[in-house]
């Protein structure tokens, strides 16, 4: 991979760490505010709650300072009874005591309702007390959580900018505008490509834009959405090879004038593909083998000519290598020069995967079978 690439890969991951710390310096407060705006909440509702059994009580009084007036009418009206002097007189004040009697009893029915209803908003009013209590205690508990994990923060960010600082400069300084430019418009700057798409945008690249960001040899950008490409090799994990279909492979033929194989070392190199070609014509007498990068694609020796067909003039790498299914002419594999393009690498790898599933269900059959007649020793003692 491209120096400029796996500089860039940890800036991203540098600055995705940044835009976190930043969020959640952000976030805190706005926790604190909803506290804050609940713990308001709270004490209006608190407010209203003794407002309103201040409410009552005046209205208590007011009713029975009501009702004292009505009593001195009352004896008023009895005193003026004895004064009176006709039937008439005394049935006209009957009524009013009769009248001012009903008032009373009127009033303290409204002074019972009021007291009842005082006692359910005394227990609004104690209830509120003891969530306001409870809320002021926990917005000082996040506030210290708020100013302790805000320090920590900031000197965390501290040091990823120190890291951020140290990466830019490792960078070209082109790429590195581009990146930052591209991050700060569309919030990231590096995208994967995988399967000949870009995983961001979705759009599909060219063959030979995908090959170039396969081979991480330059930076590639995406035509669609300007982030700049990379290609990460996924390894298959064995589970993952034994799911993969078709349920059967077509083995590759025995005798044939091409022949490619799996080798998980060759020299320097780990995971490589060969390929095998025995001449025609007047080269009837001479083979060739071409060596590639499983993952990229790229050629990672020069091709070699030698006597004989392939089987003899290069036993030593046929040994220990794994036959996989494929076939392009010579023509195709000299144009396509030191890099597989997409349309051979893809089936190589698949079938390849195929095969490493074959071997490995060959493996356990072969445990099953060594276990088997164990345990029908074992039934037979017993």
């Amino acid at each position: 991979m491209h120096a400029d690439l796996e500089t860039l890969l940890a800036l991203q991951d540098v600055d995705k760490e940044i835009l976190r710390l930043n969020d959640e310096v952000a976030a805190l407060p706005k926790r604190v505010a909803a506290i804050e705006a609940k713990l308001a909440g709270t004490k209006s509702r608190l407010e209203q709650a003794q407002a309103a059994v201040k409410a009552d009580e005046v209205a208590r009084k007011k009713y029975d300072a009501a009702n004292q007036d009505l009593q001195q009418k009352i004896s008023k009206y009895r005193d003026q009874m004895l004064a009176v002097k006709t039937n008439e007189q005394y049935k006209a004040f009957h009524h009013e005591i009769e009248f001012a009697q009903q008032e009373i009893q009127a009033n303290e029915d409204k002074i019972l309702e009021v007291m009842l209803d005082s006692d359910a908003k005394a227990s609004q009013v104690k209830a509120a007390e003891s969530e306001l209590k409870a809320e002021t205690a926990e917005i000082e508990k996040q506030k210290k959580i708020a100013h302790d994990k805000t320090g920590e923060d900031e000197k965390l960010l501290a040091e990823w900018h120190a890291k951020r600082n140290a990466l830019r400069q490792r960078v070209e300084g082109e790429w590195l505008d581009h990146y930052e430019r591209i991050a700060k418009a569309r919030k990231t700057g590096l995208s994967e490509a995988r399967d000949s798409k870009c995983l961001t945008c979705h759009v599909t690249l060219r063959p030979q834009v995908f090959a170039e960001v396969r081979s991480g040899l330059k930076l590639i950008t995406c035509e669609s959405c300007s982030r700049i490409l990379y290609y990460h090799v996924v390894e298959k994990t064995a589970e993952e090879i034994a799911n993969l279909g078709p349920k059967k492979r077509s083995k590759p033929k025995t005798e044939a004038a091409q022949a490619w194989y799996f080798r998980s070392e060759f020299g320097d190199h780990q995971d490589v593909f060969l390929v095998f070609m025995n001449g025609a014509g007047n080269f009837a007498d001479t083979s060739t083998r071409r060596v590639y990068d499983i993952h990229t694609g790229r050629a990672v020796a020069s091709k070699e000519s030698r006597r004989g067909l392939y089987k003899h003039a290069f036993v030593e790498d046929l040994v220990g290598s794994l036959r996989i299914n494929g076939f392009w002419k010579e023509q195709e594999l000299d144009e396509y020069g030191s890099e597989l393009p997409a349309i051979v690498l893809d089936p190589l790898q698949r079938d390849l995967a195929l095969a490493q599933r074959d071997v490995l269900a060959h493996a356990h059959a072969a445990v099953a079978a060594e276990a088997t007649p164990e345990k029908e020793h074992e039934e037979v003692s017993s």
